[in-house]
């Protein structure tokens, strides 16, 4: 890998472990691109994330899944794009529903309401239908994504984000399983809630207008990766409203109809 992204990756992988985030590291992928100008920096980007997710599998953590970002619209054109990107999901990004999360735990953390799916059979067609997906997964649940930035300030574009895991932090998942031909994933409403005050409202359709869809596209890009998701995976599947600051102290709660409610509870700052 070039030597411009592994200098990319170690400036991530240092905030991680130091806990102070990082300047941006697109420049660094632009100097690798200088170099190779038919390169793709979205590709680029990947290669970043990539080199971090292995050397976390590599020192024994467990991968239990993949996070879609960027399902909104309105966020992709503000980024100028026309596709959600992925991350990975580590089994020690798992927090407990309601259970204190410690603040240092996560980079200046974000929440969003989102619905999880999770997997009872792989995924390994080169183009999957809803009915592939539908058939695939044995339930969903409510879920809280933390998002996290190690890179300062949120001083992010596409290639920024995509590096860092997909701005991946942690997770929130409910306990009560729901089968989709009990849901409309499409009309049910949310809305969040901190301290019991309203802060985020959407429904199913703000996720790239049906949470199926993100699912589609992220069974289909890990297919062309050559990694394709697995029975037991956990999915992610996208914001289904605007994401909410979080501050030490903050209890969240997200109320998806048909799938009931999670909590995600920030612990006092030391």
């Amino acid at each position: 890998m070039h030597a411009a992204l592994i200098e990319a990756a170690n400036r991530l992988r240092q905030a991680q472990r130091s806990g102070q985030p990082c300047a941006p590291v697109r420049e660094l992928i632009a100097a690798a691109q200088a170099e190779d100008p038919c390169a793709d920096p979205v590709a680029l980007a990947y290669a970043v994330q990539r080199h971090n997710t292995q050397a976390a599998l590599q020192a024994g953590r467990r991968p239990v899944g993949r996070k879609i970002g960027l399902t909104s619209h309105a966020v992709q054109q503000q980024l100028g794009v026309d596709q959600p990107d992925f991350g990975l999901l580590l089994a020690d990004m798992a927090r407990g529903d309601g259970q204190p999360i410690a603040w240092d735990d996560c980079a200046q953390p974000k929440v969003e309401a989102e619905i999880a799916l999770v997997l009872e059979h792989d995924l390994c067609h080169e183009r999957h239908t809803v009915a592939d997906l539908i058939r695939a997964t044995a339930f969903a649940l409510p879920a809280i994504e933390v998002v996290g930035s190690r890179i300062a300030n949120w001083d992010i574009r596409l290639v920024d984000t995509i590096a860092d895991n997909a701005s991946s932090g942690l997770f929130v998942l409910g306990s009560r399983p729901v089968t989709l031909d009990q849901l409309d994933l499409v009309r049910c409403g949310m809305h969040m809630t901190l301290c019991g005050e309203p802060v985020s409202v959407g429904a199913g359709a703000a996720c790239l207008d049906n949470p199926l869809n993100a699912a589609i596209w992220l069974a289909d890009t890990m297919v062309r990766l050559g990694e394709p998701l697995r029975a037991g995976d956990i999915l992610l599947t996208g914001a289904l409203g605007p994401m909410v600051a979080a501050r030490p102290g903050n209890v969240f709660t997200a109320h998806i109809q048909g799938l009931g409610s999670v909590s995600a509870a920030f612990a006092a700052q030391n």
